[in-house]
């Protein structure tokens, strides 16, 4: 669970801060709109990569949680996670409503994975 609880911070804050580390000195022929995209979009790839390793996390939290007879949703958690990233994001000026959406999708997300192993692990 502390595992998870740092990719999250990672996802909104180490993950933003790496790339700019990461990233080469754009062309001096590209403008800067093309150079903000091309780091948009390095910044997404990012992102996707974090949230497929938090996956593969949930996906051992599941199978804990599947063995052992404990529901997917633990609301006390969620909320928990929820108010550390708010507080985490104010760093960077994102407001709690986007925090809230974006960690509402990512939950939803590892309760559907969570299901899904419940399931097929109730039927073995």
């Amino acid at each position: 669970m502390k595992l998870q609880k740092y990719l999250i911070i990672t996802l909104l804050i180490i993950g933003s801060d790496r790339v700019f580390a990461q990233s080469t000195s754009p062309s001096s022929t590209m403008n800067p709109l093309e150079s903000n995209r091309k780091k948009i979009d390095s910044l997404d790839q990012q992102l996707i990569e974090l949230l497929g390793q938090r996956e593969l996390v949930v996906k051992e939290i599941g199978i804990y949680k599947a063995k052992n007879n404990i529901p997917p949703l633990q609301a006390a958690r969620f909320q928990q996670v929820l108010e550390k990233n708010i507080a985490a994001g104010k760093k960077y000026d994102l407001s709690p409503n986007f925090v809230t959406e974006v960690f509402n999708a990512i939950h939803k997300e590892s309760l559907r994975k969570e299901e899904e192993i419940k399931s097929g692990h109730s039927k073995q």
